[in-house]
């Protein structure tokens, strides 16, 4: 509980430091963060768009809160995230079966390649006693130019761009989808405003994978006899060879969970919204900003889901001030810099903790 409640005075600090800014920019931080909450909660269309853009957030902080809670630090989320994007972009546009067997075959597929991609980083940990942090980091690099050189591949590049072909139709995980344009879909949707408005986005069924991949990691974690041998030698690797335990073994499985996780992130992403993937100069950030959702939530698989949708709603939000008030976009990224800061010195908001929590336990 104390951690939550610091993250919540590290939250609160990363708006003020956005105030801050704001006003030395000339703009209202009382304006700004009324356009943004506007921009985020007084239209169906908009909580949609939100929940699209922190499905990815919340996967990817999983992999880095799975992988902290058992002693690794994931720096490769990202790396994993493009491994899972780039499995799902081949075997949608090669393979064309029935849905119910295509969009299962291709999750499994983004899933297992994107575990065993983490994997490897933590069997060179535990064989070579390579730093996870170093390993991931040059695989992310290696994944990046990976997806590049496939993407270009005849046969897969999309002539005239520099995109894949897309997926086909039946490997799309977007929610009625053909039947939002049909003559029954258009005239249903409008005789209800509110759910025609809610539907208007991709909304895909991610966001239940999402939720059900939070609940799993918090049954491994907290009520399986794996997940305690995981966190045991997360606590203390000496501690855990000295009662039996493969500390080897069990830092690779660690790492593949986490993997995988970021995976079925890159894999979702591809296959309910951006449906191919692109050549890229830099990474996009899906895998980096879930190191941030994983601090904020303080390392737990809920407080991972409750910091995503928060990490989602800031981005999204955000971007509504630059418009509307001419507000530099480096702002949200500012606060989130600021959040992370202040999360990384705890001791800051130690005293108000102490104040304002721990009167009760002083009197007893």
């Amino acid at each position: 509980m104390k951690k939550f409640i610091l993250s919540f005075f590290c939250v609160i600090g990363g708006l003020l430091v956005g105030s801050i800014v704001l006003k030395l920019s000339g703009i209202s931080p009382t304006e700004a963060y009324q356009v943004m909450w506007n921009g985020a909660f007084t239209k169906p269309s908009y909580i949609a768009y939100i929940i699209i853009r922190s499905t990815p957030l919340i996967l990817t902080g999983l992999s880095v809160a799975f992988a902290f809670r058992t002693g690794l630090f994931n720096i490769g989320s990202e790396g994993q995230f493009i491994m899972g994007a780039l499995s799902a972009a081949l075997c949608g546009y090669f393979f064309n079966f029935n849905p119910w067997i295509q969009i299962p075959l291709i999750l499994m597929l983004s899933v297992f390649i994107a575990s065993l991609y983490g994997g490897l980083a933590g069997l060179l940990k535990a064989r070579f006693g390579v730093h996870e942090v170093i390993s991931t980091i040059m695989l992310n690099w290696i994944a990046l130019y990976l997806s590049n050189t496939i993407v270009m591949l005849e046969g897969f590049h999309k002539p005239n761009t520099e995109t894949s072909q897309f997926i086909s139709q039946s490997s799309s995980i977007a929610i009625l989808e053909n039947w939002k344009t049909s003559e029954a879909g258009i005239a249903w949707l409008a005789s209800h405003p509110m759910l025609s408005d809610f539907m208007r986005p991709s909304i895909n069924v991610a966001i239940v994978l999402a939720l059900l991949a939070t609940f799993f990691i918090w049954l491994i974690l907290n009520r399986t006899s794996f997940g305690f041998k995981l966190k045991a030698v997360g606590q203390s690797l000496e501690a855990a060879r000295y009662a039996g335990i493969n500390v080897n073994k069990k830092m690779t499985y660690s790492m593949m969970i986490a993997g995988g996780l970021s995976g079925l992130a890159g894999a979702t992403h591809v296959m309910g919204v951006s449906k191919n993937i692109a050549i890229l100069a830099a990474h996009e950030g899906y895998g980096f900003d879930g190191i941030a959702v994983s601090l904020i939530g303080a390392n737990s698989p809920f407080g991972v889901l409750i910091s995503g949708f928060f990490l989602g709603t800031l981005k999204y939000s955000g971007q509504k001030i630059q418009s509307a008030l001419e507000a530099p976009s480096e702002v949200i990224s500012i606060m989130i810099g600021a959040i992370i800061f202040f999360i990384a010195i705890p001791s800051l908001f130690e005293p108000l903790y102490e104040k304002f929590f721990s009167v009760g336990r002083k009197r007893e």
